[in-house]
């Protein structure tokens, strides 16, 4: 039985999916008329769902989120799966985590953390700092600038795609050996080795393509505690969430 702790920002993800047959008289713009809509948890809270669908009945799985509301809401032609804008609503009232007693002792009985930080504000650098000095094997994803010293010092693998590896850019090698960096249908890099995709395939929607292969690749790591098999895994279920519609689970 292992006990896994998610922590970061999580959101509703909404897809409203309709028609556009006709331009507007009062503007250049596309007349959307609505259909249908489907929901799913998004962010941190996809991370979890995606989990869920890897761990045995015996396995817990905790979030730990903001308590308020970030909601994203997508536009998109049914047809062609084309989005026309994305809404987001919320992020403002995100408040900053608060580490307590319960929660260090949460994190410190757990046989893995996930940090799944999209730089909202609920996380600062300080407190990835303090969960992972309090894990016993700690993933991050984010969207933070990280100072070189956490990425240095702290989390067993930070996984980054290719904007985000350019923006916390290192060429220290033993910083390399932590860091995953996804690329798209392409695949992924760890310490300068290219693990591409089995088989990629159409991409369809990548929305929340990498909290699966975050989760798919602490899974299999937390199993084997090898890399090349976790990346590999990690490559595989990602390809599968971008050849369908939406933000969906592997």
């Amino acid at each position: 039985m292992k006990k896994i702790l998610v922590i970061g920002e999580s959101c509703t993800d909404r897809f409203i999916y309709g028609d556009v047959n006709r331009m507007s008289p009062e503007a250049p713009i596309p007349v959307f008329i609505p259909k249908y809509e489907k929901t799913n948890r998004g962010m941190a809270g996809n991370v979890v769902e995606n989990y869920k669908k890897l761990i045995d009945t015996e396995s817990t799985i905790e979030l730990i989120t903001q308590n308020t509301n970030i909601t994203k809401t997508r536009y998109v032609e049914d047809k062609s799966n084309h989005p026309f804008i994305r809404v987001d609503e919320g992020e403002d009232n995100v408040s900053r985590i608060f580490i307590t007693e319960k929660l260090l002792n949460s994190i410190k009985e757990s046989d893995l953390v996930i940090v799944s930080d999209y730089d909202k504000g609920f996380l600062t650098e300080e407190d990835l700092i303090i969960i992972d000095e309090n894990s016993n094997f700690s993933v991050l994803d984010t969207k933070k600038k990280l100072s070189e010293k956490l990425i240095a010092n702290y989390f067993d693998f930070i996984k980054l795609n290719e904007r985000e590896f350019q923006q916390n850019y290192t060429e220290d090698d033993i910083i390399l050996q932590k860091l995953i960096i996804t690329l798209g249908p392409k695949g992924a890099i760890h310490n300068d080795v290219l693990y591409p995709s089995e088989s990629p395939r159409e991409t369809i929607d990548v929305s929340g393509a990498g909290d699966t292969f975050t989760a798919a690749f602490a899974f299999k790591y937390l199993e084997t505690k090898d890399v090349s098999i976790s990346v590999t895994y990690a490559n595989k279920l990602a390809t599968k969430v971008v050849s369908k519609r939406g933000v969906t689970t592997v």
